[in-house]
């Protein structure tokens, strides 16, 4: 039997973290799993930021709460699922997620969990797993299935390098580059020739 794992942000919805920066006029928040590979030291750079302007998690929500699905994304999912299981791997949070995923019909997401810490006017995240996308791509292979997965940034490579089937979609071409096991995709319908091909 055969699974689809994917990203979320980049894959199928806009950058959340652009979308912060663009509402609240911080270009620190530029940053994102593109430029940077680690990602705990991102999400704490994210932290110390939003805590140095002020930024809750309701503001956060508030802004995330306008973004829609990117165009064909709720389509390729509905083909997608008729198919096979789909699972979102994603490094957001389940407290960003909500309204995003509600746009997509509700596929199964796993990811991470923040919350707001009112006495010290911050973030607090708690990673599920330190490299989820990966662990759950072998988890699943452990379980028989064949997987493919599809991701954009430097915090998809473990998931891909995992999988039984892998490729890029709308990755910057650097990453594409640093890459080239994997093919660069950049429109659904590219994505879905390349799972019928694989799956």
């Amino acid at each position: 039997m055969e699974v689809l794992c994917l990203d979320m942000e980049g894959v199928l919805t806009p950058e959340i973290w652009h979308h912060v920066r663009d509402r609240t006029g911080i270009s620190e928040l530029n940053l994102t799993t593109r430029d940077v590979k680690d990602y705990r030291e991102l999400m704490d750079l994210r932290v110390e930021i939003c805590a140095k302007h002020g930024v809750t998690l309701k503001d956060i929500q508030k802004y995330i709460a306008e973004l829609d699905v990117m165009e064909g994304a709720r389509e390729f999912m509905d083909w997608a699922r008729m198919r096979c299981p789909v699972f979102i791997l994603s490094d957001t949070f389940y407290e960003f997620a909500g309204p995003l995923i509600a746009k997509l019909d509700y596929p199964t997401l796993l990811c991470h969990s923040i919350a707001y810490d009112e006495s010290a006017k911050r973030l607090r995240y708690t990673l599920r797993q330190e490299n989820q996308k990966q662990k759950a791509v072998e988890a699943l292979r452990s379980l028989n299935y064949r997987v493919a997965a599809a991701g954009d940034s430097y915090n998809d490579t473990h998931m891909l390098r995992a999988a039984n089937a892998a490729a890029f979609f709308r990755a910057p071409e650097s990453i594409a580059r640093e890459f080239p096991q994997f093919p660069s995709l950049h429109e659904y319908s590219e994505l879905k020739e390349f799972l019928i091909e694989n799956l």
